[in-house]
C-alpha cells in the first residue's frame, strides 16, 4: 500500500531516552483523530546517525529533516506539515549562522558520508523484515544458495578486499578459507557484538537500525564453510539491540530464511542470541568463545585460531557486526563494486562513533582514505565554544592520540598504525585545549586495568604500574625516571601480554609520551598542570585588578576559603581551599583564575 507521506521516527537508543517512543505514539494518535491514518504512515527506524541533533524525524517523499523533536511537536508536525504542507521552521536543523536546512541533503554532516553498513539504518523499520527485503534483502542469500559455489562466495570477498572491522583488520576471505578448508563434522558462526569500548556504538546502532543483514550473513557463512549453527555474543546492556534481534530471528524463521531448508534448499541453519555480562576482554574472541561455553571470559595462547578450532574445538568464523554487516552487499553487488571504495590496502568503508569535544557528535561512515579533518571539520562541524583541537583518540583504550599535525593523513589500517594508533572497532573522541593528556591516559588506563582478566602478569601487574606511575603524577609527585620506567614497561607488555587487551593496553601512554611528553614534564618539574585538569596541581587565586568585592564567591565557597569585604577584593585561603572551582564558575567578572 502506498502512503502521501512517509513519517520517519529515530528509533535508536539515544532517541528513545529522549522521548521518541512518545513522540511516535503522539503522531500515529494525531493523525488517528484527524481521520489521516489511512493515508499517512508512521515509521519508527533505527538511528539516524545525527546524534547531537536527536530525536531526528524525516518525512517523505519531501526529505524534510526535523531535530530536537519534542513529543509535543507531534501536533504541529501533523497540522502544519502533513495537512497544511508547511515545513516548521523551529525544528529545521540550524547551521549556527541563521541558515536553516530543510532536508537530509542540505547537511554538511551527510554530504561527505557514504552508507553501506548503514544502508538501511533510518529508512526501514528494524522490525519488519518486508521493509529489509523491499532494499534487496535476502537477494545475496538466495544468490548463495542457488547461484553460487562456496568457492565462489570467498573468491567474490577477496575480489573486495574486505577486512575485518573489529580492530585488527585480518582479511575476512582469508579467515572464512581457513575455516572452509578444515574438516569437521561441525563448525559454527559466531557475531561478536561485545561492543566495549568507551564512547563507542557502531554495533549496537547497526543491530537497531537493520538486524536482518547480519543474519543473513551469518546465514551465508554458514552455507560457504559448511556450519549449520550461529551464536550472537551481545552485552545484556544492549536491551533494544536484542530484542530487535529476537524480532529479526522470528521473522527470518517464519519466511524461510532461517532454520531448516532455508528457501527449499535442503540447507539447514540457526541462530541463538547469547548474552555477556559486560566483561571487555570477552571482546578478544576467544574468550569470547569461552564465555559462550559457560566458562569465564578468558584469552587463551594462539595457535590454533578460532578458524580451525575454536568453540567447542571446532572450526569457527568469528566477525563482528560491522564485518558482517558488509557481506550481504558485497555479494549482491559484487566484490569488485566494493573493491573501487577505499584505499589500495583498505578497501570500503568505515563506520565511526564521532564523540567528545565536536559540535555534529554521532554515528558516521565514510570511505576508507577519508582524511581526519574532513571528519572533524566538515562532518563533525569543528570543535565547539572556539576552542582549540588539540587530538583525537582513535580505537578507544587500545589505541592512541592523533594530533593537529596529522589532520590531513587519509585513514585507513596502515596510516592509524604508522601514527602509533589502531583503527579498532570505531570509536572516534576529539579533545580541546581544556584535556590534560596526561588525565586522559589515567583514564584509558585505569579502564583497561579494571577490565583486565588477570591471567597473565605482563596485563596484571604491569597495568597496574602504569595506572600507579599516572595517578602519582597527576597527584604532582612524579619524578624524571617515572617516564622511563612507563616506556620499559609499555614496551614489555606490548611484547609479553597473552591477548590484544594487555598488548595495547600501554598504547595511549605511548602515543601520549610521544606527542605529549612536554605535559608529563610540566606535572613532573613544575607541578602544574598546562590543562588546569589534574585536581591535585590546580591553584586558585583572586585578581584584585578584576576584583570588585561583590562577595558572591565567598558566598558559593562550600568551605570558607574566601574571605574579604564588601566593594573591597577578595583573598583566598589555599590551605582552606579543596579545589571544588565554584568559585571560578560563579564569578561573572573572570576574577577568578586558575594554574
Amino acid at each position: 500500500m502506498k502512503f502521501k507521506n512517509y513519517i520517519l521516527v529515530c528509533g535508536g537508543t539515544g532517541c528513545e531516552s529522549s522521548k521518541a517512543d512518545e513522540i511516535f505514539r503522539n503522531l500515529q494518535k494525531e493523525l488517528e483523530d484527524k481521520n489521516l491514518a489511512s493515508e499517512n504512515q508512521v515509521i519508527k527506524t533505527g538511528c539516524f546517525g545525527f546524534c547531537e541533533k536527536g530525536p531526528i524525524v524525516k518525512i517523505l517523499p519531501d526529505e524534510s529533516f526535523y531535530v530536537h523533536v519534542k513529543p509535543e511537536d507531534a501536533k504541529d508536525i501533523v497540522e502544519e506539515h502533513i495537512i497544511k504542507g508547511r515545513r516548521i521552521e523551529k525544528l529545521l536543523y540550524n547551521k549556527g549562522d541563521g541558515s536553516k536546512r530543510a532536508s537530509i541533503d542540505d547537511l554538511d554532516f551527510y554530504r561527505k558520508q557514504f552508507r553501506v553498513v548503514l544502508r538501511n539504518c533510518g529508512f526501514i523499520n528494524p522490525e519488519d523484515v518486508n521493509e529489509y527485503i523491499a532494499r534487496d534483502g535476502y537477494l545475496a542469500l538466495e544468490k548463495v544458495l542457488f547461484e553460487m559455489k562456496p568457492e565462489e562466495v570467498v573468491e567474490h570477498l577477496k575480489i573486495s578486499g574486505l577486512r575485518g572491522r573489529g580492530g585488527a583488520g585480518f582479511p575476512t576471505w582469508r579467515k572464512w578459507s581457513f575455516t572452509q578448508a578444515t574438516p569437521s563434522d561441525q563448525k559454527y558462526i559466531v557475531c561478536n557484538a561485545d561492543e566495549g569500548d568507551p564512547g563507542a556504538y557502531m554495533d549496537r546502532s547497526i543491530l537497531e537500525g537493520d538486524p536482518h543483514s547480519v543474519l543473513e550473513a551469518m546465514t551465508i557463512a554458514g552455507r560457504t564453510v559448511g556450519a549449520n549453527k550461529g551464536f550472537i555474543y551481545i552485552r545484556a546492556e544492549y536491551p533494544l539491540a536484542i530484542h530487535r534481534l529476537e524480532v529479526a530471528i522470528a521473522q527470518a524463521k517464519e519466511m524461510g530464511f532461517l532454520g531448516e531448508d532455508i528457501l527449499y534448499s535442503g540447507f539447514n541453519f540457526d541462530i541463538e542470541i547469547r548474552l555477556g555480562a559486560g566483561a571487555f576482554v570477552c571482546g578478544e574472541e576467544t574468550a569470547l568463545l569461552a564465555s559462550i561455553e559457560g566458562k569465564r571470559g578468558m584469552p587463551i595462547p594462539r595457535p590454533p585460531f578460532p578458524a580451525v578450532k575454536g568453540l567447542w574445538g571446532k572450526p569457527t568464523i568469528i566477525n563482528n557486526v560491522e564485518t558482517w554487516a558488509n557481506i550481504p552487499i558485497i555479494l549482491f553487488k559484487g566484490g569488485e563494486w566494493f573493491s573501487k571504495l577505499g584505499t589500495e590496502t583498505s578497501k570500503g568503508t568505515k563506520v565511526f562513533a564521532l564523540t567528545g569535544k565536536i559540535k555534529n557528535s554521532g554515528l558516521i561512515e565514510v570511505p576508507m582514505g577519508t582524511t581526519l579533518r574532513d571528519i572533524i571539520y566538515d562532518i563533525g562541524g569543528g570543535v565547539p565554544n572556539g576552542k582549540k583541537f588539540k587530538a583525537v583518540q582513535t580505537g578507544g583504550p587500545s589505541g592512541g592520540v592523533i594530533t593537529s599535525d596529522y589532520l590531513d593523513t587519509p585513514i585507513d589500517f596502515e596510516n592509524l598504525a604508522k601514527l602509533g594508533s589502531i583503527m579498532g572497532s570505531g570509536g572516534m573522541i576529539v579533545m580541546d585545549e581544556d584535556d590534560c593528556m596526561v588525565d586522559v591516559t589515567k583514564f584509558y588506563l585505569e579502564f583497561t586495568v579494571d577490565e583486565s582478566c588477570g591471567k597473565c602478569s605482563p596485563c596484571r601487574i604491569g597495568g597496574r604500574q602504569l595506572y600507579n606511575y599516572l595517578e602519582k603524577i597527576t597527584n604532582g609527585n612524579g619524578t624524571e625516571e617515572d617516564i622511563r620506567k612507563m616506556k620499559q614497561i609499555s614496551h614489555a607488555m606490548g611484547r609479553a601480554a597473552l591477548c590484544a587487551l594487555g598488548q595495547t593496553a600501554p598504547n595511549p601512554v605511548i602515543s601520549t609520551l610521544k606527542y605529549y611528553e612536554h605535559e608529563y614534564e610540566a606535572h613532573i618539574k613544575d607541578k602544574k598542570c598546562p590543562a588546569g585538569k589534574c585536581k591535585n596541581l590546580l591553584q586558585y587565586a583572586i585578581l584584585a585588578d578584576k576584583c570588585i568585592g561583590c562577595g558572591l564567591c565567598a558566598k558559593k565557597c562550600p568551605v570558607g576559603a574566601i574571605a574579604g569585604e564588601k566593594k573591597q577584593p577578595y583573598t583566598l585561603d589555599m590551605t582552606k581551599c579543596i579545589k571544588c572551582g565554584v568559585c571560578e564558575e560563579c564569578c561573572k567578572f573572570k576574577a577568578v583564575v586558575k594554574h
